[in-house]
């Protein structure tokens, strides 16, 4: 993915003393692909909050329902209100879809989070969590585990997922830095993308040279939430709330460090400190999600810049949005995936790429950004 011009959308159009009324006219009305989006009332904002909130508890009641045994809305509430542990509709709501749906919201949280900050803190939006190296880090020892150590279950993958998340994350922020204090975003993702090369590399040798490993790998590897055991969602919530927590407050240092650095240092924002913090947000979120479910594509590439159109360029609101957003489209495409196969299911992965991917170049199209 290409990093140039990395900050085309952030940085002010200043006119030099002295410069024709042609030179002013020109700054004040950059071309379409330097402005930001515009600001939007708080009123509105607290609308679409509060839209996006409805439709994420109308899809997890569908998404109570909807399976290979399909269970009307009025009976989940029943089950859902009455304890009935020998009842069919009982266990299935109560052992299988209640953490699925419960696991699909924070997920889907997690990857809208880690997305919107992924783009602020590398100014590129075209960035995705995976930029940084997390989903490869996160891969790699996956398949290490499973190849070295007969790692089997959701629950066995989860501890070396966050262990090669965190390596991998903590390998692009030392060759990003260069050895200095501060790593420009620039530096992090180029670092990042060559980091994500060699352990793509080094997964795709492992699965080639042991076909048990590839047919276990690849189920975790296409993104899915079957199979999942209910205890992953406990494993990994406490990273998925500190990840979050930290996420949202970086909102504000974030929106001084848009206008750049020397200004941002300015206004009291820390470059450095902001940046670090960030990356580990994105470990803990991106890092705790991947090895739940395994990676999810588009996600956290796509809501982002719907919630930007929605909200304007406040980066606290955008996180927020963001956050609300992503699980809706992830229990929407878990959703369908469960109905188009009938009683299969095809795996979430594979629905949010169909999804995200014409969503993304819808916007991609709208705000023009590809020329970037």
């Amino acid at each position: 993915m290409s990093t140039g011009r990395l900050d085309a959308d952030v940085r002010p159009t200043r006119t030099a003393p002295g410069a024709g009324p042609r030179a002013a006219a020109a700054a004040a009305d950059p071309p379409a692909s330097r402005r930001r989006a515009p600001a939007a009332s708080a009123g509105r904002r607290t609308a679409w909050l509060l839209g996006a909130l409805a439709l994420l508890a109308v899809l997890a009641v569908l998404s109570l329902g909807v399976g290979a045994r399909g269970i009307a809305p009025g009976q989940v509430l029943h089950v859902l209100l009455h304890r009935e542990p020998a009842s069919e509709d009982w266990i299935a709501v109560h052992h299988s879809r209640i953490p699925r749906t419960l696991l699909g919201i924070a997920v889907g949280a997690a990857l809208g989070l880690s997305g919107a900050l992924m783009q602020a803190l590398t100014r590129n939006p075209l960035a995705d969590p995976g930029l940084l190296g997390i989903n490869g880090g996160a891969a790699a020892a996956v398949a290490a585990g499973t190849a070295l150590l007969d790692l089997r279950t959701f629950s066995a993958f989860v501890w070396f997922a966050l262990l090669g998340a965190a390596v991998s994350a903590l390998v692009v922020q030392i060759l990003g830095g260069g050895g200095r204090a501060s790593a420009t975003p620039a530096r992090l993702a180029l670092a990042g993308t060559a980091v994500t090369a060699v352990l793509t590399a080094f997964v795709n040798a492992l699965v080639l040279l042991d076909p048990l490993t590839l047919n276990r790998f690849r189920y975790w590897q296409v993104g899915t939430f079957a199979g999942v055991e209910a205890p992953v969602l406990g494993q990994v919530l406490p990273f998925l709330a500190a990840g979050a927590v930290l996420a949202l407050l970086l909102g504000r240092p974030l929106d001084a460090l848009a206008l750049g650095d020397d200004t941002g240092h300015a206004l009291g924002a820390r470059p450095g400190r902001t940046r670090a913090l960030g990356l580990l947000a994105i470990t803990l979120l991106c890092g705790a999600a991947t090895a739940a479910v395994g990676p999810i594509a588009f996600v956290g590439l796509a809501v982002p810049h719907l919630a930007r159109r929605l909200c304007g360029p406040d980066q606290r609101w955008i996180m927020l949005l963001s956050g609300v957003l992503a699980p809706v489209l992830l229990l929407a495409s878990d959703i369908l995936g469960r109905l188009l196969l009938r009683p299969a299911e095809l795996q979430v992965g594979v629905v949010t790429a169909f999804l995200g991917a014409p969503l993304f170049i819808a916007l991609v199209r709208g705000r023009r950004i590809a020329q970037l």
